[in-house]
């Protein structure tokens, strides 16, 4: 397992992805334990003193004129861990509930939070020994926090509720024992850090975030190998278009077509003499869309990795201030409009890329290539339903596309009276990228079937490696056959980053 250490303030969202992709374990850099222990100490002093201090010696949300005596510090944190244990439906996946971890490692981190050093260090030792608690995916609206389940988490450290463990999955208090930790008696204020706090709705966030950069990546190679298979003009992509306009994504975006349809045969066959004037958008304006959706994947991007290193639970000790202050760091609404600008971006890859398909299937517009790409159409229906799967699927992202954050309801007996339903909106987007990557699957099998029907004119070297890739996994389609299975490898091809390798170029960066 590779490890990681971070800087609570200064993880980027490359430490970020790492931990999602590889499922690395997590170590704070030494450096903040002193600022981690002073808060500490000023929250141990305010649980024993007389002052009301919210969620140090009082109740919770409508609750919180109710005070506790000290003796009761112990309890008051337990009963609110095990109460808030709501969280419904099916769990997680292991690598989201790990970056979730992490997340509130570096929000922990910040020193503002007032937990004893021993809560981090068990957060620590559950990553590098791969217990991982079970959260259910439903129950968070994003404020005053994603409450359940970040509360399944912390329950698993006080050895309730349940874990993983090498494959396994067991009561909380058995797995931190056979990995061979102990359960934590929570202190004064610590049960409300944990769960107060933006990191399951920002875990999710990033995952989108992460998963639905290499899908865009994909798309511009599935969408040169279409532009390719229906002879399309490469005119505009033309760099002094684009810099006229003067975005960066759009640019970046054809740069990166140029780069894959350079030296294409089939291109240059038809510079000269062709009756087509201009291409459909689908084709002519791929830069203009694709490279809009990578600026707002990188403005989701910025708030996201910002997101990742605040101190976003309640309340917040300000040391230098010599302050305890109740605050609002914990309403995910950043979180929130980031998710749906996420959102947005992967419903028009798709979208472009469905219209794409529907070009390419369409004897009147795919320039001579033969209906729904089968040598014998009639007998043989060919890709004819892929394509309709494309649709069914873009239609699907486009509903989900709507945004969540202006979707608020009250909760908490209107104490919590504006929430920004991050949760709903991050949650959906592995749903989406899963519809997108299909989409491209199957434009990636389009296109290349159209390419091959282009013979003897060959494509660019860097499309003619994605197609012979494709060719291992998924053989052409000369009669028809049980094509589910092969819309699924070339998926697969999309979602595992492997039609990008195969190209050997360099594509876009998140973070430019």
């Amino acid at each position: 397992m590779t490890s990681l250490t971070l800087t609570p303030g200064a993880a980027t969202l490359a430490d970020l992805a790492r931990i999602y992709r590889e499922e690395a374990a997590v170590t704070l850099n030494p450096a903040c334990h002193a600022d981690i222990a002073q808060a500490a100490a000023r929250i141990d002093a305010a649980a024993r003193g007389e002052t009301a201090v919210y969620g140090v010696n009082t109740g919770f949300g409508k609750l919180a004129s109710v005070k506790i005596a000290a003796e009761d510090t112990a309890t008051l944190q337990r009963n609110l861990i095990l109460s808030h244990c709501c969280g419904v439906g099916d769990p997680i996946p292991r690598r989201h509930a790990r970056l979730m971890m992490a997340l509130k490692l570096l929000s922990l981190g910040r020193g503002a939070s007032g937990v004893r050093l021993e809560l981090v260090t068990l957060i620590e030792a559950m990553l590098a020994r791969g217990v991982t608690p079970v959260i259910p995916v439903q129950g968070s609206v994003g404020a005053s926090g994603d409450l359940a389940p970040l509360a399944h988490m912390a329950a698993v450290m006080m050895g309730h509720a349940e874990a993983e463990y090498e494959g396994e999955t067991l009561p909380g208090a058995e797995a931190l024992a056979r990995a061979g930790l102990q359960p934590v008696e929570l202190g004064a204020k610590e049960g409300l850090a944990l769960i107060n706090g933006t990191q399951f709705s920002t875990a999710f966030a990033l995952a989108g975030l992460f998963d639905a950069w290499q899908a865009m990546q994909a798309a511009l190679v599935t969408s040169a190998l279409s532009t390719d298979a229906i002879m399309g003009s490469t005119a505009p992509l033309q760099p002094e278009i684009h810099a006229l306009r003067g975005h960066a994504g759009q640019i970046e975006a054809a740069a990166t077509l140029r780069a894959l349809l350079d030296a294409s045969e089939i291109r240059e066959s038809h510079r000269d003499g062709d009756t087509r004037v201009q291409d459909p958008y689908c084709i002519r304006c791929q830069p203009q869309v694709t490279g809009a959706a990578m600026d707002m994947l990188r403005m989701a991007g910025r708030t996201l990795q910002i997101e990742a290193n605040a101190a976003t639970d309640n309340p917040l000790v300000l040391s230098e201030a010599g302050l305890i202050v109740s605050g609002g760091n914990f309403h995910a609404e950043p979180v929130g409009f980031a998710a749906d600008m996420i959102a947005l971006a992967v419903a028009e890859i798709g979208a472009i890329a469905q219209r794409r398909v529907a070009l390419i299937v369409d004897p009147t517009l795919s320039f001579d290539l033969p209906p729904f790409l089968t040598p014998n159409p009639g007998l043989n229906s060919g890709l004819m339903i892929a394509e309709v799967t494309t649709a069914a699927l873009m239609s699907e992202n486009k509903h989900l596309a709507n945004p969540c954050v202006t979707d608020s309801t009250p909760t908490s007996a209107n104490q919590e009276d504006h929430v920004s339903m991050a949760a709903h909106g991050a949650v959906r987007l592995g749903r989406m990228v899963a519809n997108l990557e299909r989409i491209l699957g199957v434009e990636l099998l389009c296109a290349g079937q159209g390419i091959e029907f282009r013979a003897p004119l060959r494509t660019s070297a860097p499309l003619a490696s994605a197609l012979a890739h494709l060719r291992d996994s998924v053989p052409s389609v000369v009669e028809d056959r049980y094509m589910a299975p092969d819309l699924e490898r070339a998926a697969t091809l999309v979602r595992s980053g492997a039609l990008i390798e195969a190209t050997g170029l360099k594509m876009p960066e998140l973070s430019a």
